[in-house]
């Protein structure tokens, strides 16, 4: 009989539980910068049970019930849309019967258009009346406002008196106030505009709709989520499209354009730049990439890192953005509470209630163990990427004080690994991506013990180091980067010996405190070809491995293979598929020319979004082998958007066409580069290289890709190896 592990409360204090979404009511999401929201297939906003419907900011959420209803009765959906740039969500409605048989079905048409910007909901309503006969019916809107904070929301218990919320009418307002237990007063104002008239009953609002045949009328109102005492601009519904758009038009400047022969592939690639600019939010230091919707819509470290390297080669603006973000918020002092260390990268940033009260640790949290190598990884890849040594200069001190916390810190017991054991009372038991408490465990499937070194993380270091020695050399301190290679080499050597299982075929997860390996089979060993920390045998044995039909289902690779005790499809980390897990594998195999296993997986993640709404990939889907004619089987609580997750598809196709950007050496290198079969054609304009642009075209030839050179800057050269 198996031993059956059953996980304590402090263990999954902060899992998403499966019921926080009833997956048979697909959200519609709309999101910009720190504001989001979660509406029913209607628009409306259900307030019932555990749903996660509802209008967020900063954490809390700000509206948790809007109801649409005609005469009292719930509309009749026609269809509903996203629109393509992601800003509004369009619904199409109609009327049951009205008036005791008086107005007859379906000759209202209601149209509902819905606008998000930060700290701000917009609704226009437009009712046109079919019939032959003048109609009168009453239309009301229901508001309704409970503040939880998201942690609540996905299912953290509060042991403490929650404070009452109050209504206030006044007008054409209607207000939601709540005072909460970190002392910041919330509010939530609806702001009225009608040609038609209307009354309020308590947190209804009725408005008397009188239409002639073929007379139309509008109804339109604004939502304003206010904190403290800050003050809202008044905007309207054109307004606040208009200042979209044009936000919209000046970010995506950020991004070169990729253009397909291929109508589903463009699809996939708008959909992603879409949804990557909705959730880029402008902080103090530039752009920075909330992590996902609904549950990580905030500042992540290692989320935010891996979305910008992804991204890297076609929006390098959004790296230094990124990096000097990380910058400003690195520790400089011991505080355990904080699993904050001094020289360490942020892992989270929340401002919600029970964040500010401590009740949850994430006001500003340091539980990664990862961020702070990817943190020198990506100032490296930056550097390469743009030749900017103005704001490596500005970051060499965060990038010493980075190193000084992977020697100092990182490696615990002084052997030589960078490993983690949680100091905060109600921190994160596991503190590398795969972050659940169940993620990390021997072949037996018993849960390891701390301290923790993952396999990935020495391979992060590995990268991390050798990037510092290149820096260093850019800041004139040559001792620092001989020795920063020395240290890298010794490491790779060392990595290969001990972390490599011949039996396994396969880097093992990690390495306990006792130093017994956790000899299981797992995506993790796949970032070791990310960071070429993997020798080019090792390479061979694990592109094998992960390619085998035990990890990669024909929709991608697990996080975990079939044949492991802990394997569980529809588990958070021990067996489903991530998007940007298997674009950094790719990557990866890139690197080492493994040519078709890319493409394979390239192939799994295009034909996957195939079958999910808008063709967006969520953060994670269920790791059940693909079956014929079926789309990918979905995990109820993944984020979607998902920053990580969207910008996947841009670091496979860098994969696929192992194009390398150096702008120290003024040259773009693609190597030996291959179009999968059903991209026959793809365009790639407003590349950025230095302070000018680059505009170019592949073509597939039967077995080969052709190149035209349509512009580029006179001192770089575009070289293609094959």
């Amino acid at each position: 009989m198996e031993n059956i592990i059953h996980p304590t409360e402090e263990e999954t204090k902060f899992h998403i539980s499966a019921d926080v979404i009833n997956i048979d009511e697909r959200n519609k999401v709309l999101n910009h910068c720190n504001t989001f929201g979660l509406f029913d297939q209607l628009g409306n906003i259900s307030p019932g049970g555990k749903m996660v419907q509802g209008i967020y900011h900063d954490g809390t959420r700000f509206l948790n019930k809007l109801n649409l209803a005609i005469d009292g009765k719930k509309p009749l959906l026609l269809s509903n849309a996203i629109k393509e740039d992601n800003e509004i969500l369009s619904v199409d409605l109609t009327n049951p019967v009205l008036s005791e048989g008086k107005v007859a079905e379906n000759t209202v048409h209601i149209s509902r258009t819905q606008l998000i910007r930060n700290k701000v909901f917009l609704e226009e309503l437009q009712c046109r009346y079919f019939g032959d006969q003048p109609c009168q019916f009453d239309l009301s809107l229901s508001f309704g406002a409970d503040f939880r904070d998201i942690f609540e929301v996905r299912g953290t218990q509060r042991e403490v008196k929650i404070p009452p919320v109050k209504l206030k009418k006044e007008g054409d307002r209607l207000s939601f106030q709540y005072m909460g237990l970190d002392n910041v007063a919330r509010e939530t104002t609806i702001v009225i505009s009608s040609t038609a008239d209307f009354y309020v009953i308590r947190d209804t609002v009725h408005f008397t709709v009188m239409l002639q045949p073929a007379e139309q009328t509008v109804i339109s109102y604004t939502i304003y989520l206010k904190t403290d005492q800050e003050k809202n601009m008044d905007i309207d519904f054109q307004l606040a499209q208009e200042t979209t758009n044009e936000e919209l038009s000046s970010t995506r400047r950020l991004f070169a354009s990729i253009y397909t022969s291929n109508t589903q592939f463009n699809h996939w690639i708008n959909r992603s730049m879409a949804d990557m600019l909705s959730l880029l939010t402008r902080t103090e230091s530039g752009y920075y990439p909330y992590a996902g919707v609904p549950w990580y819509n905030t500042a992540f470290g290692r989320d935010g890192i891996i979305t910008a390297m992804e991204l890297l080669w076609l929006a390098p603006a959004i790296g230094r953005d990124v990096l000097l973000f990380l910058a400003s918020k690195q520790a400089t002092e011991f505080i355990p509470e904080k699993d904050a260390e001094p020289g360490k990268i942020m892992h989270e940033t929340r401002n919600g209630e029970m964040a500010n009260t401590g009740e949850v640790p994430f006001k500003e949290y340091y539980g990664t163990i990862d961020a702070t190598p990817l943190f020198i990884m990506l100032a490296g890849m930056y550097y390469e990427r743009t030749a900017d040594a103005d704001t490596i200069k500005q970051l060499w001190p965060h990038i010493t004080a980075a190193l000084f916390w992977i020697d100092n810190y990182g490696d615990i017991d002084g052997d030589g690994w960078v490993e983690y054991k949680h100091k905060a009372r109600n921190g994160l038991t596991n503190q590398g991506w795969k972050d659940s408490f169940d993620s990390i465990m021997y072949e037996d499937g018993e849960l390891a013990e701390p301290t923790i070194a993952l396999c990935e993380v020495q391979g992060y270091v590995y990268a991390a180091k050798k990037h510092a020695a290149k820096l260093a050399v850019v800041r004139g301190e040559l001792s620092l980067a001989g020795q920063l290679e020395k240290e890298a080499a010794l490491l790779k050597q060392k990595f290969n010996e001990q972390f490599w299982d011949d039996q396994l075929n396969c880097f093992v997860l990690a390495l306990d405190n006792n130093k017994r390996p956790c000899r299981v089979v797992s995506s993790n060993a796949g970032h070791c070809l990310f960071t070429q920390i993997a020798t080019e045998e090792h390479a061979r044995t694990l592109a094998d491995t992960l390619l085998s039909n035990n990890m990669f289902t024909g929709w991608g690779i697990r996080t975990l293979s079939a044949v492991e005790k802990r394997y569980n499809p529809m588990s958070y980390h021990n067996g489903s598929i991530w998007p940007h897990d298997n674009a950094m594998i790719a990557y990866g195999l890139s690197l080492y020319g493994f040519e078709q296993q890319v493409l394979k997986i390239m192939q799994g993640m295009f034909d996957a979004g195939l079958f999910i709404e808008l063709q967006r990939l969520p953060e994670l889907f269920c790791g059940l082998d693909r079956r014929r004619g079926e789309g990918p089987t979905a995990y109820p609580v993944a984020c979607s958007p998902q920053a990580w997750s969207v910008a996947a598809v841009f670091m496979l196709l860098q994969a696929c066409f192992r194009v390398h950007i150096n702008a120290v050496t003024k040259t773009v290198t693609f190597e030996k580069p291959l179009l999968p079969s059903y991209l026959e054609q793809v365009y790639i304009s407003n590349l950025i290289l230095g302070d000018s642009l680059c505009h170019l075209n592949l073509t597939r030839l039967h077995t080969d890709v052709g190149f035209n050179l349509l512009q580029k800057p006179d001192d770089w050269s575009v070289i293609i190896k094959k």
